[in-house]
């Protein structure tokens, strides 16, 4: 006999990670950056919360991924579950940021910047 349904657990587990926010606790993210050859990924784990619920923005050289909680979708009132600020390099290529969340992980990979991209020989004029 099943006192409590599993929907039932899932539709509440976000409610109480709300509540323990609310309440002076913190959502427990797992931020972690893995550098590759190509360049970077900034991985986020946060189990209870939806992709939905993530953002990603980038101003400049500085990247911030954080989660709110609305109640409902157009809610106007959202309570922050999770923000990281990270000043990137200048060795990374901002213009080619992407994420993908995929299972219970937000990714966002940043590629290296190509030095031959950024290196070309300057014609010299000359006034005779």
């Amino acid at each position: 006999m099943k006192l409590i349904s599993s929907k039932f657990i899932h539709s509440i587990a976000p409610q109480l990670d709300l509540l323990n926010t609310i309440g002076g606790g913190v959502a427990q993210p797992q931020l972690r950056i893995d550098r590759h050859p190509k360049g970077v990924i900034v991985r986020v784990a946060m189990p209870t919360v939806s992709a939905n619920s993530f953002r990603v923005v980038l101003n400049q050289q500085k990247l911030t991924v954080f989660s709110d909680y609305r109640h409902e979708p157009d809610d106007q009132l959202a309570a922050p579950l999770f923000v990281q600020t990270l000043d990137l390099p200048t060795n990374l290529d901002v213009a080619r940021i992407d994420a993908i969340h995929e299972g219970q992980e937000l990714r966002v990979r940043i590629p290296f910047l190509n030095p031959n991209d950024h290196q070309r020989e300057i014609d010299i004029k000359r006034n005779e």
